[in-house]
């Protein structure tokens, strides 16, 4: 090879590492690595990615999110396939967390171990709430930021096991905030409701609001419900008002978020609640 030639060369990778250096700087996540985390980023427009065997959607604008569930392992594998077809694989770390052991006594025995007669109920409404978030709505509507739906005194956080009567039950996925009936629920996002449900058996009046891309809010124990499934919210729209209806021990809002079937912590994506 002569020597032109191997300048040749030389200049052809050398423009090829600045190439996949700057892909690669082009990525952007922010977010908590962490059991419940939610990641936000942005990729080259046209890439794709996938976190394990689940396909992670991208807008037009390489705009995305994914989270991590309560039990997530201690690393999952990210492949990022960039606009030329140049693959980089990523582990991504994350930090396991403690969670609170929660007791509560005194509930009817009907409500920790629900008599059969109401059994179908239970599992055609959770087949409801499940299908609700399953959407994979295109528009990255989670972009405008989350705020508290409603401020008050903490009584339940995301994670913690929660025994009945003395009997252990399934965790607690999201944030209880103590509220009196009728305070307003304002939406933490934009987004689109995928479900708007009266009474359910647990859970009384649900809401479901999609924020994009499978992230959910739900809203459990409801007394009132003032939009509609399929209406489009902005951030800060009164959207319900706090109840005690379903399974409760006292009037207030069960805040919980999912990117699809992964359920996340809502208490990370909002900052400090103003006044606490």
């Amino acid at each position: 090879m002569n020597g032109r030639w191997l300048l040749h060369y030389l200049a052809l990778g050398l423009l090829l590492l600045s190439a996949a250096t700057v892909w690669a700087d082009a990525v952007e996540m922010s977010g908590h690595f962490e059991q419940g985390g939610v990641i936000i980023g942005r990729v080259p427009p046209g890439a794709r990615l996938q976190l394990e065997d689940k396909t992670v959607r991208v807008s037009a604008q390489g705009d995305f999110v994914f989270g991590f569930g309560r039990d997530a392992p201690a690393s999952e594998r990210l492949l990022i396939t960039y606009p030329d077809g140049r693959q980089e694989e990523r582990k991504l770390a994350i930090q396991a967390r403690q969670y609170a052991i929660q007791r509560l006594d005194g509930l009817p025995p009907s409500k920790v171990t629900p008599p059969q007669s109401v059994l179908d109920r239970i599992h055609r409404e959770a087949a409801l709430a499940a299908q609700a978030r399953t959407q994979d709505i295109p528009t990255p509507y989670f972009l405008s930021g989350f705020k508290w739906p409603v401020t008050g005194r903490i009584s339940g956080v995301y994670g913690s096991q929660r025994i009945l009567n003395g009997e252990p039950r399934q965790p607690h996925y999201g944030v209880d905030i103590a509220a009196a009936i009728g305070t307003p629920v304002r939406a933490p996002a934009d987004g689109i409701v995928t479900l708007a449900y009266p009474d359910m058996y647990y859970s009384g009046g649900t809401l479901i609001v999609d924020h994009g891309h499978g992230l959910s809010s739900s809203f459990l124990h409801l007394q009132k419900i003032l939009v509609k499934e399929g209406q489009a919210i902005r951030q800060g729209d009164t959207i319900a008002t706090v109840g005690a209806t379903g399974r409760v021990t006292g009037a207030h809002l069960d805040w919980r978020m999912n990117w699809f079937e992964e359920r996340v912590d809502p208490s990370l994506l909002v900052p400090p609640m103003s006044g606490r």
